[in-house]
């Protein structure tokens, strides 16, 4: 008997895996269509809380409720974007006013590495007779047409899939009701695994909403200081790229890094600064605060956070990066109420205390 519990779990877990490998594809495959839901399936657990409390406190009906959400998110996107257009259209105006600069520097670099300069020749040109630069703005240009339609198309079906799920997620303990009557304990399970999940996934994203606004604002105040010109950008930048764990803060602070050394060369003092500044307000908050406020609640290993970033990056690009931690937050609690799927709770955690006990006739 004993042999035989082991080889139905060892093919159990092989079959998973290979299940596993298959759903990859087809996500991969299929990302322009699944994204979008995946989105909003997240978008509207965390407006639900909030509607809920409209609701619930206010008295609001339902439908109002939601219109509420959607116009303040609607109202921040638009506004956040109106400061970003005006800070970038900024950016490509100043851009002259650095050729020398940039010059400069291309040149000590080029030095050191024994590159030929032409001194007739501008920054921009130089770049071109080396690497093609040319060719390579025109295509990373077309690229980025590419991304403001995508996101623009993508972001009008997440509104209105979050929407009319929204609309539905009033009647759903009902339909869990109705659809488990039979079965009692199932019920009240499948009850416990959907609240954990809005739960979980909601205090998530709050607190690293929180912690990315803490990053972006004091960025924001700390480049202020030496008039770091677009203060605004890089501190939207440190808080955009806050949600993607570790890669985001080191991407962040290295562009914001490389445009100090372009305005402020060669005083290196500022640009010392700005890199410690970057550093610490990375560290102190990724490092320190935000592990300590949120890693007892998510009980993730780091090592799958990696793996995970990794892996949804190579779906689903930037927007798979973002929303990984969260997927992998959905995953743990899962498997952690289902017996069969337990030890796949345990290997997600960090500890093994991380993972919550199943009842015993469960396990």
């Amino acid at each position: 008997m004993n042999n035989k519990g082991t080889n139905f779990h060892g093919i159990f877990f092989l079959l998973l895996f290979l299940t596993a490998i298959a759903v990859g594809v087809i996500l991969k495959l299929t990302a322009s269509v699944v994204l979008p839901v995946v989105v909003s399936v997240l978008l509207s657990l965390v407006f639900y809380p909030v509607v809920k409390k409209l609701n619930e406190k206010l008295h609001f009906p339902w439908w109002l409720g939601i219109l509420v959400v959607f116009v303040v998110f609607f109202g921040i996107i638009f506004s956040m974007a109106n400061i970003l257009t005006s800070s970038f259209s900024s950016i490509l105006e100043s851009l002259p006013a650095y050729e020398e600069r940039l010059n400069t520097i291309y040149a000590k670099i080029a030095e050191q590495f024994n590159i030929e300069v032409n001194t007739d020749m501008t920054f921009a040109e130089n770049m071109w007779s080396h690497i093609s630069i040319r060719n390579t703005v025109g295509k990373y240009a077309l690229s980025f047409t590419n991304v403001i339609y995508n996101f623009s198309r993508n972001l009008l079906l997440v509104v209105l899939f979050s929407v009319f799920l929204l609309a539905e997620m009033n009647a759903t303990k009902e339909k869990i009701r109705k659809a488990f009557e039979e079965e009692g304990r199932e019920n009240g399970k499948v009850k416990e695994i959907a609240r954990n999940i809005v739960t979980d996934v909601t205090r998530y994203i709050f607190i690293k909403f929180i912690m990315s606004v803490a990053t972006g604002v004091l960025v924001t105040l700390g480049v202020l200081i030496v008039r770091l010109k677009f203060p605004l950008v890089w501190g939207f930048l440190a808080f955009l790229l806050n949600f993607i764990p570790t890669f985001g803060s080191i991407i962040s602070g290295v562009l914001t890094v490389l445009f100090a050394l372009i305005q402020f060369y060669p005083s290196w003092g500022i640009v010392i600064y700005v890199a410690i500044l970057m550093l610490v307000i990375n560290m102190v908050i990724g490092s320190i605060i935000e592990p300590r406020v949120q890693g007892q609640n998510l009980g993730i290993s780091p090592f799958i956070i990696l793996v995970s970033l990794s892996l949804w990056g190579w779906m689903w690009g930037f927007v798979g990066m973002l929303i990984a931690v969260p997927i992998m937050v959905i995953i743990k609690i899962i498997c952690e109420n289902i017996s069969y799927l337990r030890p796949i709770a345990i290997l997600i955690g960090g500890k093994p205390k991380d993972t919550k006990d199943v009842p015993a006739e469960d396990a």
